[in-house]
């Protein structure tokens, strides 16, 4: 998680500063590098990874509420797929865009979760900075899932157009787009932005350690190593870790899925929406963009019914991962080429250390994907 965090916040400045200088979201302006075949084909992919996302956090929703509180399980799943997409279709983004902000908070119970438990620390710590590799499949298989959970395309789109978003409600207080752009970029954005992508990326993946040491102090240090959907983690840990631990895990569940659902069904509407040449935005009415709300309503319906199917939630979760891993990395090649391009960024392209990073990044990415194919084969 800490290997991934510097690139992560490289590649996540990259998307935001294309979405602020172009005023475009990265499917607009990534045609302009590539042609439209591959473009599609990533964009296809990204859609089906989102949509296993979304069912497996629907499910995982509806688990933990019904262990916390009881009732039906399936009723909780139809009410948190169906409440999500109304919120996505009848609040605009200014709006409910400051109760995701707040939910992030929820997320401390994983932390919460990990220190109600004995935990040895020196082991974790040891683990952390000097891990274990293996070069069989299984280990490099995991490896790009755990990339593509992290350095995610499904968040390049996300923060891209949500910038688009921000730079607009900015226009219609008065400034002109490209006034916004020539004043702003260089001082106060820029600052906005480095700091909301640290802070963004550096907790995000200090939750992500919290959780891996929880499971891995309770479940794994206790045999149990199947897990097939949240109501058996949320279960698993009861004996071992106590009460307490059961329910701030099950919060945490409740409250990661609310942030993600609506993040994975809105990247995907902005990815094939700006990819088609469509109009869209979480700003605009439905009538005014029925295209775009289409597809976010059928990513988040085909969710919610793969939620109620047998198939396994979290098995869904890992495949979607190494779906996001292999895609991203022609994403974020034809992303480098676009925030280097000064016939796009005009003087706003990317500074030298984050073409740096941003490539590094991409390598890393490369280097995941290259090696779980290579122990494929090799197997």
């Amino acid at each position: 998680m800490f290997l991934t965090t510097p690139f992560m916040i490289a590649i996540q400045m990259v998307t935001a500063r294309i979405g602020t200088v172009t005023g475009q979201g990265l499917a607009a302006n990534l045609s302009k590098a590539m042609p439209a075949a591959p473009l599609l084909a990533m964009v296809g992919l990204l859609l089906i990874a989102n949509t296993l996302n979304i069912a497996a956090d629907i499910a995982a929703m509806g688990d933990a509420l019904r262990l916390v509180a009881g009732g039906p399980m399936l009723v909780y799943v139809v009410l948190f797929g169906i409440g999500c997409l109304a919120a996505e279709i009848l609040m605009p983004y200014h709006s409910y865009s400051k109760y995701l902000k707040v939910l992030t908070l929820v997320l401390f119970s994983y932390v919460a979760a990990a220190f109600s438990i004995r935990i040895p620390w020196g082991e974790v710590l040891a683990a952390t900075f000097i891990p274990r590799v293996s070069w069989d499949y299984d280990f490099m298989l995991t490896l790009v899932a755990i990339f593509g959970t992290t350095i995610s395309p499904y968040m390049f789109f996300w923060q891209a157009s949500l910038e688009v978003e921000e730079r607009n409600l900015r226009t219609r207080l008065g400034a002109s787009a490209a006034s916004v752009t020539r004043k702003r970029l260089a001082q106060r954005d820029a600052a906005r932005i480095r700091f909301d992508t640290m802070t963004g990326m550096l907790y995000s993946n200090l939750i992500g350690f919290f959780i891996i040491v929880t499971t891995g102090a309770t479940l794994h240090a206790h045999g149990v190593t199947q897990i097939g959907t949240a109501e058996q983690a949320a279960e698993a840990l009861r004996p071992f870790a106590g009460s307490l631990t059961f329910f701030l895990f099950s919060l945490g569940i409740i409250g990661t899925g609310l942030l993600a659902v609506p993040v994975l069904a809105g990247s995907a509407g902005y990815a094939v929406a700006e990819s088609l040449g469509w109009r869209g935005s979480l700003e605009m009415p439905v009538r005014r963009a029925p295209d775009f709300y289409l597809i976010l309503g059928a990513a988040t319906l085909a969710g919610l019914i793969a939620a109620l199917s047998p198939f396994n939630p979290i098995r869904m979760l890992f495949w979607s991962a190494v779906v996001n891993g292999v895609v991203a990395v022609p994403l974020m090649a034809a992303m480098m080429l676009v925030v280097g391009n000064r016939k796009i960024m005009g003087a706003f392209a990317a500074s030298r250390m984050l073409m740096i990073f941003g490539w590094a990044a991409t390598a890393l990415m490369t280097a995941a994907v290259a090696a779980m194919l290579v122990a494929n084969f090799a197997g």
